[in-house]
């Protein structure tokens, strides 16, 4: 299949990049010709601010799968490093996530997710960060360490792995929409929220069997398959995760409601 520096070819030399090939994981598309300057001034971005510390950078989300929507999606990078930052590290790279941001209208927000070269390659976070840059992640800049990782097998562990932070983090959610006050800061966690719901479901899947859900689409329709009675709620997660309208007090109430039925299911007798 096309290697992904080959198709990034004004970014990364094929000298420069150790990801020279990919596998039937991630759609082998070309980047969208809106979002090639974008990503091409991230990388000079992360350059600039982190130099040899940044070991490689990885597409995911929409970007990624070249399925991006101008204006509406985000840009979103996975980052190496080869160290923890230093507080003024981490504060000059905040201002150039800031920055890039700014500059680049064609995408609604940058987001940086950060691991260190020491956990992906410790053996315990192999079901996390070893399933994360195999299945999720296209190589931009640096050696592919995807690359080190056999394809995963659609599994509960996987699942909760990736996603067992879940309840932590939209717990953080709910505090974040119930104070915000603009509009826009409000829509764009909800945003955030309801995409991490969705894709929080799978940790309900079954232990073995199905497949890889690769958009939210998919997320929500495994999910209704096995759990019909809330197909409603989470259609309305999934319409808010595109197009957020609903008031943060009705938000935050289901949102509160789902976490919980989440919870009684983990908690239940397995019943698949």
């Amino acid at each position: 299949m096309q290697a992904v520096c080959a198709m990034l070819p004004r970014m990364t030399r094929a000298s420069d990049c150790s990801c020279t090939t990919t596998i039937d994981l991630l759609p082998s598309r070309p980047l969208q010709p809106a979002f090639v300057a974008l990503v091409e001034d991230a990388l000079a971005s992360l350059q600039q601010a982190l130099g040899p510390l940044l070991h490689s950078v990885y597409l995911y989300g929409s970007v990624a799968r070249a399925q991006a929507r101008p204006g509406v999606s985000d840009l979103d990078l996975t980052l190496v490093l080869t160290r923890p930052l230093a507080a003024d590290e981490a504060a000059l790279l905040e201002q150039q996530r800031l920055a890039l941001q700014a500059r680049h209208p064609e995408v609604s927000k940058v987001d940086f997710d950060i691991g260190v070269l020491a956990d992906i390659r410790n053996p315990a976070h192999l079901y996390s960060w070893g399933y994360w840059l195999k299945h999720e992640c296209r190589c931009i800049h640096g050696a592919d360490l995807g690359l080190q990782f056999a394809a995963f097998a659609p599994s509960a562990a996987v699942a909760r792995a990736v996603n067992g932070d879940y309840v932590q983090v939209l717990q953080g959610y709910i505090a974040g929409i119930a104070a915000a006050q603009e509009l826009a800061t409000l829509r764009r966690l909800q945003k955030e929220a309801a995409r991490k719901l969705v894709r929080a479901t799978n940790v309900l899947r079954p232990a073995e069997g199905g497949g890889w859900p690769r958009s939210l689409e998919d997320y929500v329709r495994y999910f209704s398959e096995r759990f019909p009675d809330r197909a409603e709620r989470a259609a309305f997660f999934l319409a808010q995760a595109k197009a957020p309208t609903a008031s943060a007090e009705d938000f935050n109430a289901q949102l509160e409601a789902f976490i919980a039925w989440m919870q009684g299911q983990a908690q239940a007798p397995a019943s698949a």
